[in-house]
């Protein structure tokens, strides 16, 4: 069911690489700075990738207090940092368009003060062509380390 298909053709792109916990939460954080609210960011990665840690990454850099879990069961997530609410989702549960506009992924998408990241979104055709940008993350040479390649 996944979008493969679907090429979004993005403009910029830049690989990043981290070899620690510590170094894929500062990468959250210069994210924040390189894809500023509001956007819809597209986070790609196999379980253990390390995305719920660049997330926490993401809410530390907002100013968010709240603890970043993986939205795995409860679908959306939301932290408000000191001027950007971050919503972080996870849409592998979900198998339908009409499933999709019933957690109110567009008006989150929609906010000004926005930054959403979704994880299998490219299950979705719609989020693939509304995403502003598009984050990979695999496991690298050893177990700490993680490939970022940053798209948008």
């Amino acid at each position: 069911m996944r979008s493969e298909g679907l090429m979004r053709e993005w403009t910029r792109e830049k690989r990043l690489r981290t070899r620690s916990v510590a170094g894929t939460l500062a990468l959250g954080e210069l994210l924040t700075e390189l894809l500023r609210a509001p956007k819809l960011v597209v986070l790609r990665g196999d379980l253990g990738a390390g995305k719920t840690t660049l997330v926490k990454g993401m809410a530390a850099a907002l100013g968010a207090a709240e603890d970043v879990t993986s939205p795995t069961f409860t679908l959306v997530h939301e932290y408000v940092g000191r001027r950007v609410r971050l919503f972080h989702l996870d849409l592998y549960r979900l198998e339908t368009e009409k499933e999709l506009e019933g957690i109110g992924l567009w008006e989150m998408a929609d906010a000004p003060d926005a930054l959403v990241v979704v994880e299998w979104g490219d299950k979705f055709a719609s989020v693939m062509e509304r995403a502003d940008a598009e984050i990979s993350m695999e496991s690298g040479e050893n177990e700490t380390e993680r490939l970022l390649l940053v798209k948008w």
